[in-house]
């Protein structure tokens, strides 16, 4: 029987660094670990506000997703902020529901340094320093068992490390490697 593949699940703030380094651990992993982005699926193929205020379908459909891709046998590396007040009830009923393994991480970044970091992205969204403090909520921890808060002081090397090893997935066999093989990746 073949093994069951793996969910991890990345969170934190806006300008956290979580969406480079879920996209730099796909990118290492290769084919076979679909990338599960909320802004993506929440923003543009939904195109809801993320509001507790309007009973959102977001969570709801982003869990469905990802169960999708894992009973397809995909992993899935599912990130985003996923603020605990709207997002937990639906990622607790994934992670239970998962026969195989599950991680969790996320990474606890100040504030000031989330501000830092956006602006200097390569393509910042346009939003203000004033607008992320709305949106920043310290030590969101979703307190599930074994849940790895990855520090500030991680470098993007180490959590992409961190992330790869303790998830099993540096040892787990891509359909193909990227970009080695498949002639498709840059």
């Amino acid at each position: 029987m073949a093994e069951e593949p793996t969910l991890v699940v990345m969170r934190g703030n806006s300008g956290s660094g979580k969406t480079t380094a879920a996209r730099e651990i796909r990118r290492r992993y290769g084919r076979g670990c679909a990338l599960l982005e909320q802004d993506h699926l929440r923003r543009v193929i939904l195109r809801e506000h993320d509001s507790g205020q309007i009973g959102p379908v977001a969570p709801a459909f982003i869990a469905a997703t990802a169960r999708t891709a894992l009973d397809l046998g995909y992993h899935v590396i599912l990130e985003g902020i996923l603020h605990t007040d709207r997002y937990a009830t639906a990622l607790q009923n994934l992670i239970t529901a998962h026969p195989g393994p599950t991680h969790v991480y996320y990474l606890d970044v100040s504030f000031d340094e989330t501000v830092r970091r956006h602006f200097r992205r390569d393509e910042p969204i346009p939003v203000t320093a004033d607008q992320m403090r709305d949106w920043y909520s310290p030590r969101d921890l979703l307190t599930t068992p074994g849940e790895t808060v990855i520090p500030e002081s991680s470098t993007f090397e180490q959590t992409v490390t961190t992330v790869l090893h303790t998830s099993g997935l540096a040892a787990r066999d891509p359909l193909t490697p990227c970009p080695t093989v498949c002639p498709h990746c840059p």
